[in-house]
């Protein structure tokens, strides 16, 4: 059966080589470039993917869904440029998908690569990722940017790893946190909800200590050491900031 590996990037001219080198064994590569200013397509190009251009949505997933829609086989892989298909796990992905397996997706153990160490405690591993799914059975619901891919059947679970690089400096991840947070905010107000005291004590206190506690303390988050209190630390960031630009967006709103 014919494997698509389906990617969407935008700015990745550091980080796209080595992730398609890691899916050569594909029977095909698609490169969504989403307007970078950068060579990501040429890069792409160069690697043997298939390149289209589109728009650069702050919901990725309607971009994600395009991709889908290019690929001729009939399992996809959805690869981000930040990730590294291990050999593995490449092995392992040939091997269910020649066998004429009865799922419709798998997912996928993700190790996470912080500021130079791998994560292994405070929930970063295994991080359970839906990627591998039929081409016929799966897509993305694109109403939210960390929407699960939509499966018309059962799933099942591969061993080997899927690589995450997402953050070589604490630059970086700041960028980051500041897009996903920034669409989280527009999302919240997009579906009517309002800056208010409730809200303000869940995003601002409730929330951040939970996950503190829940990640950093039970799942053993401190094991990990200054990196793993980094991780856990942005993860309390994107509650208190989503809900600080929730209110900066519902006062501009107002103002108009």
């Amino acid at each position: 059966m014919k494997l698509s590996i389906c990617m969407i990037a935008h700015n990745e001219e550091a980080k796209i080589a080595a992730a398609l080198q890691s899916a050569a064994f594909a029977d095909e590569l698609i490169v969504v470039d989403c307007e970078s200013r950068d060579k990501t397509g040429e890069i792409a190009k160069q690697n043997g993917a298939r390149v289209f251009i589109q728009p650069n949505r702050e919901n990725l997933n309607v971009n994600k869904n395009f991709s889908f829609e290019q690929a001729c086989g009939e399992w996809i892989f959805c690869l981000d440029a930040d990730e590294l298909i291990s050999v593995e796990l490449a092995d392992e992905i040939k091997r269910t998908v020649e066998k004429g397996c009865q799922e419709a997706a798998f997912f996928i153990p993700r190790k996470n690569h912080y500021f130079g160490k791998w994560l292994k405690y405070g929930g970063q591993y295994p991080d359970w990722q839906l990627r591998l799914v039929r081409r016929d059975k799966a897509h993305f619901a694109a109403k939210h940017v960390h929407e699960r891919i939509q499966v018309a059947g059962k799933t099942g679970r591969l061993k080997a790893p899927l690589l995450h690089y997402p953050y070589d400096s604490k630059g970086e991840a700041g960028r980051k946190l500041d897009f996903y947070t920034s669409f989280e905010a527009k999302h919240l107000l997009s579906q009517g909800i309002k800056p208010s005291f409730r809200m303000a004590y869940r995003y601002l206190y409730f929330k951040p200590v939970t996950r503190f506690v829940r990640r950093y303390i039970f799942k053993l988050g401190f094991l990990d050491g200054s990196v793993g209190l980094e991780a856990i630390k942005m993860d309390m960031a994107n509650f208190r900031l989503r809900y600080r630009k929730l209110v900066d967006l519902y006062r501009q709103d107002a103002a108009r």
